[in-house]
């Protein structure tokens, strides 16, 4: 690209750190991305080379900077940023552990409802 410069919104979407064009628009609504330490809530604003974009997804925050701008959204999408993102600790990867619940709490099984109806019509 010519320019030294791109929507936010699209280049968030160019640089795949988001699925959609809309979403990035929405993230940026939200006022989920800042850029150079500064909330941006107006999808329209304008990125130029060297720009710090700290990014909120879900629960992560993502620190990249603008290196390059692309016109459409290709493979080459790690070409347009450089990871400034300190790296994230081993216990954040881990999931958490299925909730374990007390035995006979909770919904009946199948085979526990059986039983149930097996002794009430044999109370009848």
């Amino acid at each position: 690209m010519a320019d030294d410069r791109q929507r936010i919104d699209k280049w968030l979407w160019h640089a795949r750190v988001v699925r959609t064009r809309t979403s990035a628009a929405t993230l940026v609504s939200e006022g989920h991305v800042r850029l150079n330490g500064q909330r941006v809530t107006a999808p329209g604003q304008l990125v130029r080379n060297g720009d710090v974009l700290t990014i909120t997804l879900d629960r992560t925050i993502r620190i990249l900077r603008a290196i390059g701008f692309a016109d459409k959204r290709a493979s080459t999408a790690e070409g347009l940023w450089e990871d400034l993102s300190p790296p994230r600790p081993a216990t954040e990867d881990r999931e958490a552990p299925p909730a374990e619940r007390e035995p006979g709490s909770g919904r009946p099984t199948k085979r526990e409802r059986r039983a149930t109806d097996r002794w009430r019509d044999d109370d009848f």
